[in-house]
């Protein structure tokens, strides 16, 4: 029995909460992770897991055992690391997962010249606009925008983007510019869902709070920059939504003596997990090129 792989076995299905998304993660058929587990079981002389129609649940000793297995994993992969040298590359799968629309812009080109540092590496991005499982999905670190509101996610804030009203110049030539937020409510908007029709505004000490009327209503980024490019209507946006459009002109921002709540991009870890040499590579070198 390879110990340490039995160990990663065992945090993966206690992580996924059953044999068949270990075995989805780790790229092996069910059978070989429930032997695995079963001869970790034997060796130790303890029962780990307890199995039963609910799913899989960890005993005492199991508990016991999964912190110091995550720690054991972390320690071999540093070692690793460092035997390699500080000037190797990394090697290995890393999952990272972003946003559609972000990621297209703003990540995936930065992507070669991180594969060009770290040649023996394999990346993998999921693009997907939901907050997905990290664990479920086997992802190292993941890229979020937004207010983080559960304190069991390890997070570290890359970078914060102001947020605006915009929309293309063939639009306002159309529908007029609007000079005040309450002007809005005349206008025809492209809402993102995860927005809302409620916009809040806010000037020196005055808020307020819109309403806006709309007959297109988007569930992803993607289809809000298409509606707003195709001059249906304005929509309230991050600069990183637009960013290669608010360079060129073809999208403007409008009403700029008030401000939206800023926009703050986050790396997040899997909760429970130590952040891997890979994943805390990978975020620093992406914080270094964003902020660039």
């Amino acid at each position: 029995m390879d110990r340490l792989a039995a160990m990663e076995t065992f945090v993966r299905v206690v992580e996924t909460g059953s044999f068949s998304g270990a075995a989805r993660q780790l790229r092996v058929g069910q059978p070989a992770v429930s032997k695995s587990v079963a001869q970790l079981e034997e060796f130790l002389g303890v029962k780990l897991l307890i199995r039963s129609t609910h799913g899989l649940t960890p005993t005492e000793a199991g508990l016991g055992y999964l912190e110091r297995a995550r720690r054991a994993l972390e320690e071999a992969a540093e070692a690793e690391l460092a035997a390699r040298g500080a000037g190797a590359g990394l090697k290995g799968r890393l999952r990272v997962c972003a946003a559609v629309t972000f990621a297209r812009i703003h990540l995936i080109p930065m992507l070669p010249r991180f594969l060009a540092q770290h040649p023996e590496l394999d990346l993998e991005v999921v693009l997907d606009d939901r907050q997905i499982d990290l664990v479920q999905e086997g992802i190292d670190v993941a890229l979020r925008m937004g207010k983080m509101t559960d304190s069991t996610l390890t997070v570290r804030r890359i970078a914060r983007c102001q947020r605006f009203v915009l929309g293309t110049p063939a639009y306002f030539d159309r529908a007029g510019t609007p000079s005040t937020p309450s002007e809005l409510s005349r206008h025809q908007a492209v809402v993102y869902l995860r927005e809302g029709s409620v916009w809040s505004f806010q000037r020196d000490s005055t808020e307020l709070a819109v309403t806006v009327r709309s007959r297109l209503r988007v569930t992803a980024a993607e289809g809000v920059r298409a509606a707003v490019l195709a001059d249906a209507g304005l929509t309230i946006a991050s600069e990183w939504m637009f960013t290669p459009e608010l360079k060129s002109g073809a999208v403007r921002a409008v009403l700029p003596e008030w401000n939206l709540p800023a926009l703050d991009l986050w790396a997040v870890l899997p909760t429970g997990r130590a952040a891997t040499a890979k994943a805390r590579a990978f975020v620093s070198f992406f914080e270094r090129s964003f902020n660039a």
